[in-house]
């Protein structure tokens, strides 16, 4: 169902309370290829905004300022609508979804101009087997994997053609199995010393920093000593460490603790991706994370988060089972699933509380709060949409079993959303000024390959959903911040040159839409409905939507991290 337009004086309040004076005339030069003409420019720093108009000439930005007598090949009318940076996506799962269609609709059609890849796995650097697995674990999108660094990766996609820039992070766990293998074993100097040089090789190679997922094998199998080592390795070329923390849930404060210690060891900028207390137990831990976070910070570590805009988060059912089980491998894992003895003791384990490892299944409190949204095989595809509870009882048999049975059906790990959040400590996380926005998803449209599954509503609605909900009716900060929130704050933290500001010389990356009108319609039951209320999107000084709708056009480039021009790669 759309959102009614909310009445003009809504408008008003929003841009209100003294929106600056316009800035004096800029100087039309020999004219612009687009000038975004009318709206009140939120450049992205978080201060007031202004009336102005913005001059764009090839792929930067030329002039802002009073444009009116100005030439221009194409004219934008942004009256009444906000002019920020385009968004910056920190979690993005979308190389799989643009190697299929390069367009990105659901996530342009929210005013995302750069997507950010590489929670704990990156798409290089990878060996044979590496390639081999790829190849055999993908599911309903298909393609050959002809490259084998992070950089070859990134160029490939681009070459294809995409919407959005693109940027990534050096996988931890990707790096590791490079190494090691997905043995469940510390790394030996040698080893780590040939990860480090991964890690530089890919900063070289433009990666932004190194990301880990420690609730995932063969990330779980990484101490902390070895991040460490990894962190600094990305240090001298400028990069960052961003993490999916070893718990959320039961240890949410101490893997807190463990990501600043490891950012304050190698003197780099830390993240937390998609920020939580997870299960009904943890809810009221969130305040203390937070204040973790800020006594940090003020202590001088450089450190801040990311968060999506659901109470559910989403993985597989991988998550419900001792990393113990997975090592080795999907075939070593589906092989152990088979075997009696240890079917019995996982079951058992798989019903308690995780004593080294983070039990999703558990901290979803109850298997209705378990829905299935993903599967491989053709024949289970008709399951999509119902709760672990639902099949359990049409199949007879107890939720952990039925778990169990259906990651061997699939061959795989089942794509599942997880009820873990309280709406409360969603608004608290979402009101930091130092939290920025990631989907943790891919962006598709409502056709093609993309009908075969279900996704999260976060895939279409999470831009939309804080800006809309959140800001607009819920007001979790003001509008001017909030858009800082989603550039300035994850390209500055990152480094991403010359992006997430609309400053003079910047490359185009802008977004046009009506605060008023701005919202989400996705739900879990029907996740396939592109938000509304974004007007214009430019990448690169290219319109990817115009009034509304995806002209088709792909301006979209690898956007390298610091250490690539440092390194003279």
């Amino acid at each position: 169902m759309r959102v009614p337009v909310r009445p003009v004086v809504l408008l008003a309040f929003l841009f209100a309370a003294g929106c600056a004076a316009p800035p004096p005339a800029a100087v039309p030069g020999d004219g612009f290829d687009l000038v975004i003409r009318g709206g009140t420019v939120y450049d992205g720093s978080g201060g007031e905004p202004v009336r102005a108009d913005v001059g764009i000439r090839g792929d930067r930005i030329a002039s802002i300022g009073d444009l009116s007598k100005a030439q221009s090949t194409r004219v934008v009318d942004a009256t009444g609508m906000a002019v920020a940076p385009g968004f910056v996506n920190v979690l993005s799962w979308a190389p799989d979804s643009l190697m299929a269609d390069g367009r990105g609709e659901s996530d342009s059609l929210q005013g995302v101009t750069i997507e950010l890849f590489g929670e704990g796995w990156s798409y290089g650097p990878l060996n044979d087997a590496m390639k081999k697995e790829m190849t055999e674990q993908q599911t309903d999108i298909k393609y050959d994997v002809s490259w084998s660094t992070l950089g070859g990766f990134m160029e490939t996609l681009e070459k294809r053609g995409i919407a959005p820039n693109i940027a990534s992070f050096v996988g931890a766990s990707t790096v590791r199995e490079y190494v090691v293998g997905n043995a469940n074993r510390k790394a030996t100097p040698a080893e780590l010393g040939e990860m480090q040089r991964l890690v530089g090789e890919a900063m070289k190679e433009g990666a932004l920093g190194v990301g880990s997922a420690l609730i995932y094998f063969p990330g779980n199998f990484a101490d902390t000593a070895e991040l460490t080592a990894l962190a600094k390795a990305v240090a001298p070329f400028g990069g960052a460490y961003i993490s999916h923390m070893r718990s959320e849930a039961d240890r949410l404060l101490e893997g807190i603790d463990e990501l600043v210690g490891i950012a304050r060891a190698a003197g780099i900028h830390g993240e937390i991706y998609h920020l939580k207390a997870a299960g009904r137990d943890n809810w009221p831990k969130m305040r203390e994370a937070i204040a973790h976070i800020e006594a940090a910070r003020k202590s001088g570590v450089s450190v801040s988060a990311n968060m999506y805009t659901y109470t559910a988060g989403a993985t597989g059912l991988n998550a419900c089972m001792p990393p113990a089980v997975q090592e080795g491998g999907l075939e070593a894992w589906i092989g152990r699933l088979k075997d009696p003895k240890i079917r019995a003791t996982l079951i058992d384990d798989m019903a308690r509380p995780g004593k080294d490892w983070e039990n999703i299944c558990y901290a979803a409190g109850d298997p209705k709060n378990i829905l299935l949204i993903g599967f491989k095989n053709e024949k289970l595809k008709p399951l999509t949409g119902k709760t672990l509870a639902e099949v359990a009882t049409m199949r007879g048999t107890s939720w952990e079993e039925t778990a169990v049975d259906l990651v061997i059906e699939d061959g795989g790990r089942v794509d599942t959303a997880f009820f873990l959040m309280s709406e409360e400590n969603v608004k608290l996380g979402l009101s930091q000024p130092w939290v920025a926005l990631g989907s943790d998803e891919g962006s598709y449209a409502p056709e093609g390959v993309f009908l075969k599954f279900q996704p999260h509503p976060r895939a279409y609605g999470n831009f939309a959903r804080f800006l809309g909900h959140y800001v607009r009716d819920g007001h979790v900060d003001t509008l001017a911040s909030a858009v800082r929130r989603l550039s300035a704050l994850p390209a500055d933290n990152f480094k991403l040159r010359d992006r997430g500001h609309l400053k003079q010389g910047y490359f185009a990356d802008v977004v046009v839409f009506d605060p008023a009108r701005i919202a989400d319609h996705a739900t879990y039951d029907a996740p396939r409905q592109f938000a509304t209320g974004v007007k214009d999107v430019v990448v690169n000084g290219v319109e990817i939507v115009r009034d509304g709708a995806s002209t088709g056009a792909r301006p979209g480039r690898f956007v390298r991290g610091p250490g690539y021009v440092a390194a003279a790669h």
